[in-house]
């Protein structure tokens, strides 16, 4: 139901007066737009004079023909909606534009010397400097070389300059070829191997070799050892190999390691041993062992604490974190895993220590920590009751307005661009009278969002709101599931936002696939299944809360393993258990993809505060989380999806929003 404060604002659908814009006139324009239209546009553009989204209109008006653009009339969309993010983003496309075209000294013109987050056009600011003052200009984007993914075209002419200055020797080019091909980008790799003088250059049908089969090339071990590009070679092969086969890979790893020179043979092991541990291989945190000494990444840092989990080995848990940058040891994970490691092995006063300081933080460790004292967390609310004046006031702003227009004309990432700006910097009070705003107004994902940024004063209610209520409720009754569970998992996936639609197509509340839904409605008898409307709150929980009940019973009721299929499938979440039991908890902190671990860790944080919220019954988190027993074993499953459903949907592939 739209919000009271929305309502005075209203013009959404209503009739207009003759002659005055209507949003029939802007969804006309923002169509054409979409479709590349620039006559139509100009066409429709004059009726929208004074319009409250105006900018957005003079602005698509530029951006469909910004390479022809008056540059008078760009500074003039700057200056006017100077306040609006939309000058922002315009001045980086014109930018981008100019350099495009080699127009520098227009570019230079518009130019502001600020810092820009933007790789491509920070490259181009580069390009620019470098004709004004030299070289030096080239040093401040150096850093851009070292990464594993492409960087925008604009780079390259200042990477090659870098490389011919010097500046960028052949150490640093071999830095690169190696981020590349642990990112999995082989491609890449291949390219900037291309980069290194020719004495120093792998042969192409070298790398050709290797990518065909890089277990046969590895264990054929025909590498020149002798020479830099020869052990390269032979650590890229390693890095494929183990991608596919740790244990064959460390087979043949062995046969040559010791030929190596310690930098490179121990950066072969950290290699091996960080494959290995995202695949779960139970001999991980052994082979970190023969990594000791190697320079770490953050990713596998972090890696060397999980495989030493999978493993049991408290000691070496503690000596993994311990090894960490104080930044890094001091994230809540590691603090947790530390005080588990010291109540492990007798330090049980240090653990306490640990304990107590993360017990009072409000996240997934907090609340194992807080149960590991024997305590449990009730979440403390001080809700601000804001003036309606103040509202009114809040309301009346230009920018809250266009958020709410924006959101209204399915221009949702516009208005979260919007949005952004006009919660930037705002203290704890100013950020709740925000979120109760959009909260009145059915803007959860703004109103939840800006209720977590509070420091000091809280309030839970507004980060975790039960919209919907009937529908989710209803649905948790009749499927047999916890209503905290289900409200945590749709809090998760779309913020409530029921029209939403993921990169991937999931679509909903729950995010639903097309496949999937179509698979329940089969189960369930329906027989609209091609007119499924899966932007319907109901019908969307409907499916999702059976297909959660589904994953639940498939997996004997154990709510992470249920969790984790939810996001990345059944068959992946099935595939993560371990060769004996294992604590749900550390079944969760090893899960190898970052997306769906994250995910799990949320939607069960989430059900902590939902239960709370709801006045259901305390249920700890470690309950919650169980013991997944070994994978293979029987699962005693239960009675309301029980047994083997043909079609069942295999994996569940989507990013969650």
């Amino acid at each position: 139901m739209l919000g009271v404060v929305a309502l005075a604002l209203a013009s959404a659908v209503a009739p207009a007066v003759r002659g005055e814009p209507t949003d029939a006139d802007f969804v006309a324009a923002r169509d054409a737009f979409r479709a590349g239209d620039a006559a139509r546009l100009e066409r429709i553009a004059p009726r929208l004079n004074g319009y409250l989204l105006e900018a957005y209109v003079e602005y698509w008006r530029l951006k469909l023909k910004l390479d022809d653009a008056d540059p008078v009339a760009v500074r003039a969309f700057l200056e006017r909606y100077a306040n609006v993010p939309l000058a922002e983003r315009l001045l980086a496309e014109w930018l981008k534009s100019l350099a495009k075209r080699g127009e520098w000294k227009t570019f230079g013109d518009f130019y502001l010397k600020q810092p820009s987050e933007d790789v491509e056009l920070a490259c181009y600011t580069a390009q620019w400097r470098w004709q004004q003052e030299g070289g030096e200009a080239l040093d401040d984007v150096r850093g851009f070389w070292f990464s594993g993914q492409d960087q925008p075209e604009s780079c390259r002419p200042v990477f090659a300059a870098l490389i011919a200055k010097g500046k960028l020797t052949s150490r640093d080019i071999w830095a690169r070829f190696r981020l590349a091909h642990e990112a999995g980008n082989y491609r890449l790799a291949a390219k900037i191997a291309g980069e290194l003088p020719t004495v120093e250059r792998p042969a192409p049908r070298d790398i050709e070799r290797i990518d065909r089969n890089p277990r046969a090339a590895l264990m054929k071990g025909d590498f020149r050892l002798s020479a830099p590009f020869g052990r390269e070679l032979a650590l890229y092969a390693l890095d494929r190999a183990t991608a596919s086969d740790p244990s064959a890979a460390r087979d043949a790893w062995l046969n040559f390691r010791s030929r190596l020179p310690d930098p490179d043979r121990l950066y072969g092991n950290l290699v091996l041993a960080y494959n290995a541990a995202r695949q779960l291989v139970p001999s991980a945190s052994d082979w970190y062992r023969d990594a000791e000494g190697a320079p770490m990444t953050e990713a596998q840092r972090a890696w060397r604490v999980r495989a030493a989990l999978r493993a049991g080995e408290w000691s070496e848990v503690a000596n993994a974190i311990d090894a960490m940058p104080e930044t890094e040891a001091q994230e809540p994970a590691w603090r947790y895993w530390k005080a588990r490691s010291l109540a492990a092995t007798g330090h049980v006063e240090d653990a306490t220590r640990l304990y107590g300081g993360l017990a009072t933080e409000q996240h997934f460790y907090g609340f194992l920590a807080a149960e590991a004292l024997g305590a449990t967390v009730v979440p403390q609310s001080e809700p601000l009751s804001p003036e309606p004046a103040a509202l009114a006031a809040f309301a009346a702003r230009p920018a809250v307005q266009r958020v709410v227009k924006l959101s209204a004309l399915d221009l949702r990432s516009e208005g979260h661009r919007e949005w952004l700006a006009v919660v930037r910097g705002l203290d704890d009070d100013a950020l709740l009278l925000a979120a109760v705003f959009a909260q009145q107004n059915d803007l959860y994902d703004r109103s939840i969002n800006t209720a977590d940024r509070t420091r000091q004063r809280h309030d839970f209610a507004l980060r975790y709101p039960t919209p919907y209520q009937s529908e989710i409720e209803e649905a948790a009754k009749r499927n047999g599931l916890d209503p905290a569970l289900l409200y945590g998992l749709v809090r998760q996936e779309s913020r409530f936002v029921a029209d939403i639609v993921s990169t991937a197509g999931a679509v909903g509340l729950m995010q639903l696939m097309a496949p999937t839904a179509r698979w329940v409605a089969k189960q369930t008898g329906r027989s609209e299944l091609r007119t499924l409307k899966l932007d319907d709150p109901a019908l969307n929980v409907e499916l999702g809360s059976y297909y959660l009940r589904y994953v639940m019973d498939r997996f004997g009721g154990l709510t992470a393993l249920a969790t984790a299929a939810y996001n990345a499938g059944p068959g992946r979440a099935e595939s993560w258990r371990g060769a004996a039991s294992l604590e749900g908890a550390i079944y969760v902190e090893t899960i190898p993809f970052n997306e769906t671990r994250d995910y799990t860790k949320k939607v069960l944080a989430n059900a902590m505060f939902y239960q709370t919220r709801l006045g259901l019954p305390y249920l700890a988190l470690r309950d919650r989380l169980g013991i997944i027993t070994a994978r293979g074993a029987p699962i005693e499953t239960g009675a309301t999806l029980a047994g083997s459903v043909a079609g069942e949907p295999a994996e569940r592939p989507k990013q969650a929003p």
